[in-house]
């Protein structure tokens, strides 16, 4: 019986070689920051948006930013210590877990802090957001629409007519419930009404720094999280560098 062609190997290196050439491109560019930059920070992001992560590389021109592949940046900085590229990175790439990235830079660990401690953004909410407060039309026209987009409004759930060329609410209508998760039509019609309840926002959860290791910047770890480290941490001593600014790392 002739072999059949669905029993054939074959390399995924040549089923996808695109996507090799990039996975090993980003690994080297990573090692390649290594040596040029003093600080790692693993972040988080909290309603994630491109255009807001593009403004943020603006801001931070002299640093380096990388938002991919969580094991392919956990590859570039080693998942263990016997493969790590410098002491104690093994602990920084376990942690890259969900939507996270790594910044890599020069500036003051508590400069870098402070500036995401204080930086926020406010976005138009997505589907399967939260709503953070109730928002209720009241009866009465909407002067601000188009009489264009009244057909729209009325297939997105707005009880609506057009008297005079300007739309009308026949009812009140609640738009979204406080702590309610938001459909697809109530994130469009807040959008349309130019409701922002989404908050962009980078958290810091960890660094690590050439010569001093890795730390932690949240303030409440969990205690399984906080045991790992501690366990971690004593089989991989690092040397004390004496630099007078080791008290800035807090």
């Amino acid at each position: 019986m002739p072999k059949s062609k669905r029993d054939k190997k074959v390399s995924l290196t040549k089923t996808n070689k695109k996507g090799l050439l990039l996975k090993q491109k980003t690994i080297e560019e990573i090692r390649k920051s290594l040596s040029k930059y003093e600080h790692i920070f693993l972040f988080t992001v909290d309603n994630m948006r491109n255009t807001k992560l593009k403004d943020l590389r603006n801001d931070w021109k002299d640093s380096r930013f990388f938002f991919g592949k969580n094991k392919v940046m956990a590859v570039a900085l080693g998942r263990t210590k016997s493969d790590e590229v410098e002491d104690q990175l093994n602990l920084l790439s376990k942690r890259l877990k969900g939507q996270c990235g790594l910044l890599m830079t020069n500036r003051d660990v508590p400069d870098v802090l402070e500036w995401f401690k204080s930086y926020t953004a406010t976005e138009y909410a997505r589907a399967g957001f939260v709503a953070t407060r109730d928002v209720i039309l009241p009866q009465g026209p909407l002067e601000d629409f188009s009489h264009t987009i009244e057909p729209h409004l009325r297939r997105l759930g707005l009880p609506t007519s057009l008297e005079k060329g300007v739309i009308h609410l026949i009812k009140e209508y609640q738009v979204c419930k406080k702590d309610a998760v938001l459909t697809p039509e109530q994130a469009s019609i807040l959008k349309l009404l130019g409701i922002q309840m989404a908050q962009f926002k980078v958290v810091i959860k960890c660094h690590w720094t050439k010569g001093k290791g890795f730390h932690k910047d949240l303030d409440v770890p969990s205690d399984d999280e906080e045991d790992n480290d501690k366990d971690a941490l004593e089989d991989e001593p690092m040397e004390d560098d004496n630099d007078d600014d080791d008290d800035d790392e807090t």
